[in-house]
């Protein structure tokens, strides 16, 4: 099988104990691929690769679907790469046109093919989706207070999708798992799916009617070995 996982509140969640039980059953496994999906920058997924804890991943997925490269090399992983980048116009003009949007605050973080913003109530979301439709791009919300701008049709999901395409990786044998709306697009591939516990509401309301994914009421890296279990045993949708 192939595990695809959001690191934040998903894979890096959980207490101490149910993550150095899913850490360590990761490491035993010799037919299990790991792939991290995630909103950090690469520069903050690579601090995570030094701690002798932590399973390597065979493939990254960061930037909210804009990277992905090898999980050994960190190398890009082309064409895949270089089509997304054909699509980005690039974070100088985005943020141009949308840090003029009230209420929207530049995170200053590693990210590369996107620009992401913090937002409030204030915002309005309208005014920067239809800046962001005009140069090209895609608007994704999370928490509450998380706005992505993205590549048109580029996010977690879609990436995946290609990078399953490109191995040859069969679809029946994945299993996506996740926390936030930044996830979404990972359930919407029909992709065998957990939602872990202490999921956003969202999440859980719009994953609500998919009968290919589990909502566990166990937080992180138990909601995963929740979901491993689940997906293994053949289980219908249990929430």
């Amino acid at each position: 099988m192939l595990l695809a996982t959001d690191l934040d509140g998903t894979f890096l969640g959980g207490s101490p104990e149910d993550k150095a039980q899913l850490y360590s059953w990761l490491k035993q496994q010799t037919d299990v691929s790991l792939v991290f999906v995630t909103g950090r920058g690469l520069a903050n997924v690579q601090p995570l690769l030094e701690d002798p804890q932590m399973p390597l991943p065979d493939y990254i997925i960061c930037d909210v679907g804009a990277t992905v490269v090898s999980g050994s090399s960190l190398e890009p992983v082309q064409p895949l790469q270089a089509a997304i980048e054909e699509k980005w116009p690039g974070a100088a003009m985005v943020r141009a046109q949308l840090e003029q949007v009230a209420g929207l605050r530049y995170q200053d973080v590693p990210q590369q093919r996107r620009c992401s913003f913090y937002y409030d109530a204030t915002t309005p979301v309208d005014v920067a989706s239809a800046i962001a439709i005009g140069l090209g791009c895609d608007v994704l919300q999370s928490a509450g207070k998380y706005l992505d701008i993205l590549p048109a049709g580029v996010n977690k999901g879609s990436t995946l999708i290609q990078l399953l395409e490109l191995l040859g990786y069969p679809a029946d044998e994945v299993l996506v798992a996740g926390d936030t709306m930044n996830d979404r697009s990972l359930y919407d591939t029909g992709l065998k799916g957990v939602v872990v516990g202490l999921a956003e509401a969202a999440l859980l309301q719009y994953t609500l009617p998919f009968s290919h994914v589990l909502q566990s009421e166990k937080p992180g890296a138990a909601g995963i070995m929740e979901g491993i279990s689940w997906f293994t045993s053949g289980k219908e949708k249990r929430s």
